[in-house]
């Protein structure tokens, strides 16, 4: 009889377990290295990253992040493992995919090598009078796009924001467009003292951009609502 009695608890306990643990969800996304944004060796694997996990955990369901460079990542999320890649600007979600609501910010801002004077009034005349170092894989808002087609030969690309970072540098151009929290990151990650902030320019959403096909329309939904309730 005793053995009975402890036997049922047990069960009960062991049953429970699996039911918790059989009911989590788990969403796939892919991402890129955007220190402090997003990082596969950061604690929490970035801000940004942290944060959308944050929503997810009370509703249990998992984040899972797989790290690539930023135009693979968005290539494989197009398949069905992933339900989207994060996190993007809004100039960044491809056709086929949607945009969830803002999850984080990021900002834009114009940087400079500490020893160039920067004398300018519009991002035009920054664009006429001085090289840009941007990074290729990121597509900008749709002002920096008609900068960049209409300035080519003042556009200096980088393939990464350390390689747009340590260009900056050793002046291979006097002026960048990047995020100073990026900047700040880089700056302290690899001891380099001769770059500062000139001009913040726009604050930009971060967003999940979500495979827009039908077995993923109830996760759009579910994240909508949760961002929505969190804004209440």
């Amino acid at each position: 009889m005793l053995k009975r009695q402890y036997y049922y608890p047990l069960l009960a306990w062991l049953c429970f377990s699996f039911q918790n643990a059989k009911a989590e969800e788990i969403w796939r996304i892919t991402s890129l290295n955007w220190e402090p944004y997003s990082g596969e060796h950061l604690p929490g694997q970035g801000s940004s990253i942290q944060a959308l996990r944050n929503l997810l955990k009370p509703h249990n369901i998992r984040l899972e992040v797989e790290f690539y460079p930023w135009k693979r990542a968005q290539l494989l999320a197009k398949g069905k493992k992933y339900i989207g890649y994060f996190p993007a600007w809004p100039s960044e979600v491809q056709a086929g995919f949607r945009a969830s609501p803002s999850i984080d910010f990021s900002h834009l801002a114009v940087i400079k090598h500490s020893e160039n004077k920067l004398k300018f009034t519009t991002l035009n005349d920054l664009f006429t009078n001085y090289r840009v170092g941007l990074v290729k894989t990121y597509i900008y808002p749709r002002e920096i796009d008609q900068l960049i087609d209409a300035h080519p030969s003042q556009v200096i690309w980088a393939d990464t924001e350390e390689s747009l970072i340590r260009k900056l540098s050793i002046g291979r151009h006097p002026a960048a467009l990047t995020d100073p929290k990026v900047m700040h990151f880089q700056t302290e990650q690899f001891k380099i003292h001769n770059i500062e902030l000139v001009k913040m320019l726009e604050q930009t959403p971060l967003v999940l951009a979500f495979r827009n096909q039908a077995d993923n329309q109830q996760k759009i939904r579910l994240l909508q609502k949760i961002i929505e309730e969190q804004l209440q």
